[in-house]
């Protein structure tokens, strides 16, 4: 009997992930599995772009909007939570199932498997931003270097989020956020695809632009006017919520947020496309040509 078949649909956002997948699984007969770390939580609709009420009533949509941003939600548990999603999606649809989304750790974490690592206590979370906000990320470069140098030397050190969380790991554990991390990607009861869509920069930049503009026509103001008191957890830490939460403080105008938005998806969506590239793991194809993406993924499910 030949093995379920896991198709990895990634790329930058706004280059148009959420459409194509919704036809492709029409297509295959199949459902779409979340890998957005933030379109999780139920809260942040408008700012995550997560699917519209038409759209997730096309194709059973799994992982979007089922959690608080009150919950101490985490890579290794959306590892948890996917994997018995994909095992029930390809029992039920032939053997096949559609992972879509961008947020690039959910996507290693699901394919490969994550490293268990102790929950973080808001004490602990709670001390390390305020030595972040107090100090800088300067210093707290230095300060991970000084609690694990092994993992300084490969962290991705332009990541806030990741200094800090493996500062939290450190103190958390008592011992070095390396010493708890394998390296090895675990056996998956499934073959993996990946695919990557594109577009030309300057067509997918004008698409973030106007992502921005709509978001904000579509009520995000208002949306994160019942957010603000939530501002400081981590979910909240995300573009989109950070520029209007400034807004709504009086420091910008709306039309800066506006702009600051659009400019810091943009260097999100370059980030995102230079990982998946050091992946070198993904067939790459242009988010204009769904027939490519189609026929390639039929020509994988042959074999």
């Amino acid at each position: 009997m030949a093995r379920a078949k896991l198709f990895v649909i990634a790329g930058p956002t706004a280059v148009g992930k959420t459409d194509m997948t919704i036809n492709i699984a029409q297509h295959l007969h199949t459902e779409i599995i979340s890998a957005d770390s933030r379109q999780v939580f139920k809260e942040m609709k408008i700012g995550t772009a997560s699917p519209t009420v038409e759209q997730l009533s096309m194709v059973p949509h799994h992982l979007v909007g089922h959690r608080s941003i009150f919950d101490n939600y985490n890579a290794f548990e959306y590892e948890q939570e996917a994997l018995k999603t994909v095992l029930d999606v390809t029992s039920r649809c032939g053997g096949i199932a559609i992972l879509t989304g961008g947020s690039m750790m959910y996507i290693d974490a699901l394919c490969e498997g994550i490293d268990e690592v102790p929950t973080i206590s808001e004490e602990v979370r709670a001390a390390v931003m305020a030595e972040y906000e107090l100090n800088g990320i300067e210093y707290m470069k230095a300060r991970l270097q000084q609690l694990d140098a092994k993992y300084y030397a490969e962290a991705d050190l332009q990541n806030p989020r990741r200094v800090l969380h493996a500062i939290e790991v450190c103190l958390q554990s008592g011992t070095t956020y390396s010493s708890l991390r394998s390296n090895r990607a675990k056996e998956r009861p499934f073959d993996v695809v990946r695919i990557a869509i594109n577009r030309p920069r300057e067509e997918l930049f004008d698409r973030i632009n106007h992502r921005a503009h709509d978001m904000i026509e579509q009520g995000l103001v208002d949306e994160a006017k019942q957010l603000i008191h939530s501002r400081n957890l981590t979910a909240l830490n995300t573009v989109g919520y950070k520029e209007i939460f400034s807004y709504l403080d009086g420091t910008i105008s709306l039309a800066e947020a506006e702009r600051q938005i659009a400019r810091n998806t943009r260097h999100y969506a370059k980030r995102q496309l230079q990982w998946f590239r050091l992946r070198n793991t993904y067939a790459w194809f242009d988010a204009n040509d769904e027939n490519a993406v189609m026929s390639y993924i039929y020509e994988c499910y042959k074999n």
